[in-house]
């Protein structure tokens, strides 16, 4: 029996594979996704809507924890404007453009651990619920777009473009664009000069179902993109991601019950003021409601709001102070556990096949390269073990 090339892929390795180089110039990577930067996309960058998404990571808090340690930091703004120069870049179409700009903007602090709140950890797609309401609903932005001649309904839904959007694990913009600074911030995996290797590469093709969509025209090139891929999703469904945004999304619950944050400040602060607000509480061991109402004094006796306060600051503190998880096959007394399956992220490209210019002869990479079949075929069977446990920071708390 083959083995599975992902069993020695440990989280330390994974995080520590690569060697760390100059600061990832974000600028410099915009640029490579289109070296034509239409000025109406920063034009519409600049509304607080896309503002707002600044402050919100692409890696969904763990920039927060010692856990990991992220190389950078990456916005969901960035990622928005990445998405639109890439739409930019293929299409040159102004609404489907300003569709992958606006696709975000319903995104609330620590991105997808609002969707481990919700129970929706495997499709991770429930914060999209409100997006197209977040847009209708916008003055500024009806006015921005009423003054371009362009309808709301153009750039409401950017899942009406297949360049946009498609189903896993076929590419598209949005898809594309994440799993770059995803795998250079995680692990150093892509760097400038690969991205713009891969990128030059790429072209639209027509697909199985007749739709557009991105692909490759060398094969070479479209096997290494996968496996790149493939390392960084690997990443996404150790139980050291599983555990980290299922602690977080149980600490906002906790957050929200004790009145520390309201859920409305998911959609209005940024991911560092929500930091700072919960580090303060837990320097001050005392949680202040919505009201501004202090819970002093009385704050550790045995009430069930007391309780509250207390799983929170221990949970916090886990969270900011863990370094390492054991993987178990059990929970482990003292420690918080996780047992949950995630979405897999990976991707199976097109390629255009042969010596053929065709994009119409392009098929699946696992139809035409046996080492990227198996390759897809190891990261969809292998599993971590059934639980990952952290210590709890504060044991006596």
């Amino acid at each position: 029996m083959r083995k599975n090339r992902f069993d020695g892929m440990s989280w330390p390795l994974m995080i520590s594979a690569f060697p760390k180089s100059a600061p990832f110039p974000i600028a410099a990577y915009h640029r490579i996704l289109s070296p034509d930067f239409p000025e109406f996309i920063n034009k519409y960058a600049r509304l607080p809507i896309l503002q707002r998404l600044s402050g919100i990571g692409l890696l969904c808090g763990t920039d927060w924890t010692p856990l990991y340690r992220n190389r950078f930091y990456y916005s969901r703004l960035d990622h928005s404007i990445g998405v639109a120069l890439i739409l930019w870049h293929f299409t040159h179409d102004r609404a489907e453009t300003l569709a992958g700009l606006l696709h975000d903007v319903s995104t609330p602090v620590f991105s997808h651990v609002a969707d481990f709140r919700n129970g929706d950890a495997l499709t991770q797609e429930s914060t999209e619920n409100e997006n197209e309401s977040m847009l209708r609903n916008d003055d500024a932005l009806y006015a921005m777009l009423k003054s371009d001649g362009i309808s709301v309904d153009a750039v409401a839904d950017y899942h009406v473009y297949p360049l946009a959007d498609n189903k896993l694990p076929r590419l598209s913009a949005d898809r594309l664009e994440y799993m770059f600074p995803s795998g250079a911030a995680l692990e150093g995996s892509w760097t400038i000069s690969d991205i713009a290797e891969v990128y030059g590469d790429i072209s639209i093709c027509t697909n199985e179902d007749g739709e557009t969509e991105l692909g490759f025209r060398t094969q070479k090139i479209a096997e290494s993109y996968c496996e790149k891929i493939c390392r960084t999703g690997h990443i996404l469904q150790l139980n050291e991601n599983k555990l980290a945004l299922k602690l977080l999304s149980d600490i906002v619950d906790r957050a929200v019950k004790v009145g520390l944050i309201a859920e409305k400040d998911c959609y209005e602060k940024t991911e560092e003021e929500i930091i700072a607000r919960f580090d303060e509480a837990c320097e001050n061991a005392q949680i202040g409601n919505v009201a501004g109402e202090s819970l002093h004094g009385a704050a550790f006796n045995n009430s069930p709001a007391a309780a509250l306060q207390k799983e929170f600051i221990k949970l916090w503190r886990t969270f900011r102070t863990m370094t390492r998880i054991e993987h178990t096959e059990y929970a482990m007394c003292g420690h918080f556990c996780v047992s949950l399956d995630v979405k897999l992220r990976y991707i199976d490209p097109l390629v255009i096949e042969g010596d053929t210019e065709s994009v119409r002869d392009a098929r699946r990479l696992s139809c035409v390269s046996k080492k990227s079949a198996e390759l897809i075929e190891d990261f969809l069977l292998w599993r971590d073990t059934k639980y990952g446990c952290a210590a709890y920071a504060d044991k006596n708390g």
